[in-house]
């Protein structure tokens, strides 16, 4: 009678690799809930680190928690549904200031944009005297905050007075102006950047502005976060995952093909759309949080206080540096 062990079993119903390397994965993978919205850009860079190997690589198993919107994901972390959430850090400063342990890591520090037709005769801020500014979501929004600040240095007036905004979605407010009902649109990095592949000219960038404003450099306003305590209390391993996001943007930021791989998320209209968007993000890589940004993080904070009072910022802010995760050298 022939004795087979488990292995020889395993082996024979074709589970031979599986069995040799299931227990030493299953121990050194930690499983991280990650949010993100399905055809965001933060699902491409998940797409990269899954197509990489990076989650082998770095030993842990990647978990996405999808949301609808991005206005859901803080949601998400605060319910305890995800680990880690892509959002601006500027939310995160308001709830730290209310007791809770939030940490930030930049995500991208590319920004958003305002753009007109290619035809338009408006070369500067100046020229959208009496026109239509689509503006993507609400009047605290920080970019149209700071763009009124901004108006108010270099022209003496509030935009907000001079020109007419129209508040709304992003999508509803790019779909208006590539019908021709608005003569600008200040919106979001990635609608900014499908608008320029479709040949809109951008007149000003959110850094442009943030310059003028003596925040410089400009920080980078969206990023990964999560709770220490949560984190720590579940063994979760964020220095794992924003290694793995380190290793996804080098791809990135050198790979023509990944972004090939990834045409069927991002959708492009044309070979333009796309060839923009890749620059917008390259664009945005960033090593990590300086000392630099910490100073500018601070400066704009009291910035958007002053200017936003706590409709925008939420009563009883403060700056608080520790929110923000160093770069790991």
């Amino acid at each position: 009678m022939i004795s087979l062990n488990r292995r020889d079993l395993l082996a024979s119903a074709g589970l031979g690799v599986m069995a040799a390397t299931w227990p030493r994965a299953a121990v050194a993978a930690s499983p991280i809930r990650l949010s993100s919205v399905k055809f965001g850009s933060v699902s491409w860079l998940i797409d990269t680190i899954r197509a990489e190997g990076l989650e082998a690589k770095h030993g842990f198993e990647l978990k996405i928690v999808e949301v609808a919107t991005n206005a859901a994901a803080p949601i998400a972390l605060l319910g305890g549904e995800s680990d880690v959430i892509v959002s601006d850090w500027t939310w995160a400063m308001r709830q730290r200031s209310k007791g809770l342990d939030l940490k930030f890591a930049p995500y991208s520090a590319t920004l958003g944009s305002l753009m007109v037709p290619t035809d338009s005769p408006v070369k500067t801020l100046a020229d959208l005297r009496g026109k239509k500014i689509g503006v993507a979501g609400t009047g605290i929004d920080k970019s149209w905050i700071l763009l009124r600040a901004y108006s108010r240095k270099v022209l003496g007036e509030d935009i907000s007075k001079i020109a007419e905004p129209v508040f709304g979605a992003a999508p509803l407010v790019t779909e208006e102006f590539r019908n021709g009902r608005l003569d600008a649109v200040l919106n979001f990095w990635t609608y900014a950047a499908r608008l320029a592949g479709r040949g809109a000219r951008q007149i000003l960038s959110m850094s442009d502005v943030m310059a003028a404003l003596d925040i410089n450099p400009a920080p980078a306003l969206v990023g990964f976060i999560w709770s220490e305590k949560a984190v720590t209390d579940n063994a979760v391993a964020v220095d794992k995952l924003l290694a793995a996001v380190a290793d996804a943007n080098a791809v990135l930021a050198k790979s023509d093909a990944a972004w090939e791989r990834l045409r069927p998320l991002i959708k492009p209209a044309t070979d333009a759309e796309l060839q923009s968007i890749k620059g917008f993000f390259r664009a945005g890589i960033t090593p990590g949080w300086t000392p630099s940004d910490t100073a500018s993080a601070e400066k704009l904070t009291k910035l958007l206080i002053e200017l936003g009072d706590a409709e925008l910022v939420g009563d009883g802010t403060r700056f608080d540096a520790n929110l923000f995760y160093p770069a790991r050298v």
